[in-house]
């Protein structure tokens, strides 16, 4: 069974980023380089996380 929390971690500068990717960075809670957050496992997580893989690092 999916655990039901994903860790995600900000890798990268959202600096030359598109409004739009810097709003998905925000809505996921992530402010500064190196910031962890813990989130909910849900389809609409996984589908922000999608979008901007090159920026975070994920652990289930």
């Amino acid at each position: 069974m999916a655990s039901k929390t994903i860790t995600v971690t900000l890798k990268k500068s959202t600096i030359g980023c598109t409004k739009k990717q810097i709003a998905t960075i925000r809505g996921m809670g992530l402010r500064k380089i190196g910031q962890t957050k813990t989130l909910e496992n849900t389809p609409c997580v996984r589908g922000m996380i999608k979008k901007m893989i090159q920026w975070v690092d994920i652990q289930e």
